[in-house]
């Protein structure tokens, strides 16, 4: 394989350790393109570049130490000793899905004929469905109010005044909206279309969608920006929407923080994070009658099967409620 062999392009190789020079070049352009081509987010090229890895250290071991010597039988050897060694089927399920993407690359790029990926089956991942907050629940998390430490002046600070005001704003917008933690944490202030009630959120693979914003949350973003925003900024705020107490962007940890600080005041709500709300409103979107359709493009999930799992948790609520409440059930 001379092109994936070579130094052109100014690729700069993997570090070798198990895996042929050929492989790690190969492995390099590989991740070059999940991050600059496709514009795959750090975690999923961390994840990808792992699983490739892990498959051309055993190609390798197996003296295959060209890309184009990579067969069928060696992908299954593969997975089958990932099995062996008690990987769970999720893992099972996501490194033939890295292996499928990386022999379709390399066949792109003619080091590889024919793809051998497209022969390769895997386990089909057990998909739990995923905790979410009742109704009532969610009610009263947006009503609840984080406790205040021992020893706080019974007059609030402006700082403490304004911390509320964020935290009331970014749990209603987790929870309006359905956007990732990370998502929430990126916005700026010109992404809230005040006027229109929609919030601009830049998502994976940097793909921009538009999302409905409730007007509860647009009153509490509203009130954020009128009155507590103007209390933490400074120099170092630039456009970020929400802050931190030192000004700055606010990050993940924070908001993860809040959310399972005000659920611990929720009555019998479970401990979830800030994808718990995702998964909530989602649910409650379907129970509300919105189609699949308009909440996958709310979510901006790639595809509609990855949507349909909150069919699934809307059914079993309902079939949970019918055990419960039917006499004859």
């Amino acid at each position: 394989m001379r092109a994936a062999g070579s130094q052109r392009g100014g690729v700069k190789p993997v570090p070798a350790d198990l895996v042929s020079v050929a492989h790690a070049d190969a492995l390099a352009r590989f991740v070059r393109h999940l991050r600059f081509e496709r514009s795959l987010s750090e975690h999923t090229v961390r994840a990808y570049e792992a699983d490739v890895r892990g498959l051309l250290e055993h190609a390798a071991k197996r003296q295959q130490t060209e890309v184009a010597q990579l067969d069928i039988g060696i992908l299954r050897s593969w997975l089958a000793m990932s099995a062996t060694i008690g990987k769970a089927r999720t893992t099972l399920a996501r490194r033939a899905a890295s292996a499928r993407v990386f022999t379709a690359y390399c066949a792109a790029q003619g080091w590889l004929a024919p793809d051998p990926g497209l022969k390769l089956a895997s386990p089909k991942a057990h998909r739990l469905l995923p905790a979410v907050l009742s109704q009532d629940q969610a009610a009263a998390l947006m009503d609840s109010r984080r406790p205040e430490p021992e020893g706080t002046p019974s007059v609030p600070r402006p700082g403490q005044i304004a911390r509320r005001l964020r935290d009331d704003a970014m749990l209603e917008v987790l929870y309006a909206t359905g956007i990732r933690v990370g998502e929430l944490v990126g916005l700026d202030v010109d992404d809230v279309d005040a006027g229109r009630r929609v919030v601009r959120v830049l998502g994976k693979g940097n793909k921009e969608r538009t999302v409905p914003l409730g007007l509860p949350a647009a009153k509490a973003v509203e009130r954020w920006h009128r009155e507590g925003r103007p209390v933490l900024i400074t120099l170092a705020s630039g456009p970020a929407l929400f802050v931190g107490m030192r000004g700055t962007r606010v990050d993940q940890r924070t908001v993860r923080r809040l959310v399972h600080a005000r659920l611990a005041l929720v009555t019998d709500a479970p401990d979830l994070g800030p994808h718990g709300l995702r998964h909530s409103a989602a649910t409650h979107l379907l129970e509300g009658g919105a189609d699949l359709r308009s909440v996958q493009e709310i979510l901006g999930h790639a595809t509609l099967a990855t949507t349909q799992i909150y069919t699934h948790v809307s059914i079993e609520r309902l079939r949970a409620t019918y055990d419960r409440a039917h006499p004859r059930a």
